[in-house]
């Protein structure tokens, strides 16, 4: 699978300011999680190995198609019992930075919230370069509208249909969020809640990283696909969080996305995690008994 590049992580800055304070190796190493965190691959290699674990122990319906397209497919794991049609789904995006890894790196999400009464939906999806954000944001959609008009086929509440996603998937998350389901041919309230987690809200500093040389952000793109930008569209309830250990623009993207929302008329429940990093966040998410997934749970389940 494409890998994300890794940019030298520097820690003075010496050059031109380019956006909040930070020269070019500066904002770099801001969006560097794998420079961040040094033991990534072997925390990203657990996550394969425990998917692995998961589609082969799990009952599942693998590789189902919501449009054109390989990558235009999404796992569905029903969750465990009779739950009459009535079970409530979490739709999980993944994160890359738009441009790497795959749905099947996060089966490994399923299994705590399957056994807890809730369905699984991990969606996959083209990336960059080989399309644009727009073509991202468009299959999620399209996605999104599939699970809203079949997911009852597999036992669930299609009026309960939760969406979550880790930091590229925790930015789609959000930015769908605000979509006008209605004028897409779906229903209005096509989602219960939002679970935005290590997102990317502004994508400004995004456009002038190196992270860049893969999506190709135009100035027009980093407006019109930035949730915080976004006004007067989201009507579901939020729950939002970031690792504490997570970088300084990480942290700063979540409370100005949830000081945003507040303009609006929201209130999102929001969670800094102490002791978290890009990373260890995602086994916080996948484990049973932790502040973040009690979290989650309690967000799926309130009346």
């Amino acid at each position: 699978m494409p890998e994300i590049p890794i940019s030298e992580a520097g820690e003075a800055s010496t050059g031109p300011v380019l956006f909040g304070g930070y020269d070019q190796t500066a904002l770099d190493a801001q969006y560097n999680n794998r420079a961040a965190v040094p033991d990534f691959a072997d925390i990203v290699a657990g996550w394969q190995r425990d998917s692995e674990r998961t589609r082969s122990e799990l009952k599942g319906h693998l590789d189902v198609a919501y449009g054109a397209g390989e990558r235009a497919k999404l796992d569905i794991f029903p969750a465990a019992g009779d739950a009459s049609g009535q079970a409530p789904v979490l739709v999980f995006i993944h994160g890359g930075y738009w441009q790497a890894l795959d749905k099947s790196v996060f089966s490994c999400v399923a299994p705590h919230y399957v056994e807890a009464g809730i369905t699984v939906v991990t969606i996959g999806y083209p990336l960059c370069p080989d399309v644009t954000m727009g073509g991202i944001v468009a299959h999620c959609r399209t996605a999104l509208l599939w699970l809203s008009a079949n997911i009852g086929d597999y036992g669930c509440d299609p009026t309960r249909i939760f969406l979550s996603g880790h930091s590229a998937g925790g930015h789609l998350s959000a930015l769908l969020a605000s979509t006008d389901w209605a004028a897409e041919g779906g229903a209005a309230n096509l989602l219960k809640g939002a679970i935005p987690l290590s997102g990317l809200y502004e994508l400004e500093p995004i456009r002038l990283s190196y992270l860049n040389e893969a999506l190709h952000l135009t100035p027009e793109d980093a407006r019109l696909y930035a949730p915080r930008l976004q006004t007067g569209r989201i009507s579901c309830p939020l729950l939002l969080a970031v690792g504490g250990d997570e970088t300084d623009e990480f942290l700063r993207q979540q409370r100005d996305f949830a000081a945003h929302l507040g303009t609006q008329g929201l209130t999102p429940q929001t969670l800094e995690l102490e002791g978290l990093n890009h990373f260890t966040l995602v086994d916080a998410l996948r484990s049973s008994g932790s502040v973040l997934s009690n979290a989650i749970v309690d967000f799926i389940q309130q009346p």
